[in-house]
């Protein structure tokens, strides 16, 4: 990021960066890295694409920036499936809690898992965000959740020969 840029950037989201709940997130998982970093990227990437468009980009990326805004405990009452659903309302609720955000914000916050879930996005901005989370999404996947997948399936191997060969 160029250093103007940088700059800009931890302006819009200083205050969300320094908020002791949001920094909960550095210890959550979240597609093989924290939340906090996950949400990062997004804000990060949407900040860059939405000041390319001309879009309102300070209002986006600081969206971007909470759109999974929920901590483990937060959904600790529902499964995997059912969170999936459920934490853009969450999200949007602690947004709302710790934060002020517009209504084009709570859209934003709240459409970003849109088609999974079924609220329909509003805004050209929360279709950006929907889309940035999305890529991301698939890039830490790729690089994080396959190569744990590999190295548990490699001590899976390891240890079956480990025991065919002491036994």
């Amino acid at each position: 990021m160029r250093e103007e840029n940088k700059n800009e950037f931890n302006l819009i989201v200083s205050d969300i960066l320094s908020n002791s709940k949001f920094l909960e997130l550095k210890s959550d998982l979240h597609h093989g890295i924290s939340r906090y970093e996950h949400s990062l990227r997004v804000a990060k990437m949407t900040y860059y694409i939405s000041k390319y468009l001309k879009l309102d980009y300070e209002r986006v990326t600081r969206a971007a920036l909470l759109h999974d805004f929920y901590t483990d405990n937060d959904t600790m009452l529902y499964s995997k499936e059912k969170t999936l659903k459920v934490h853009p309302s969450i999200a949007r609720e602690n947004a709302l809690k710790y934060f002020s955000i517009d209504a084009m914000q709570e859209n934003i916050i709240e459409t970003h898992m849109f088609p999974v879930t079924l609220k329909l996005p509003k805004y050209k901005e929360s279709y950006l965000v929907s889309g940035v989370d999305k890529l991301v999404a698939l890039k830490e996947m790729s690089c994080y959740k396959t190569v744990r997948q590999f190295g548990v399936f490699v001590i899976f191997i390891f240890n079956m020969l480990a025991i065919h060969l002491n036994g």
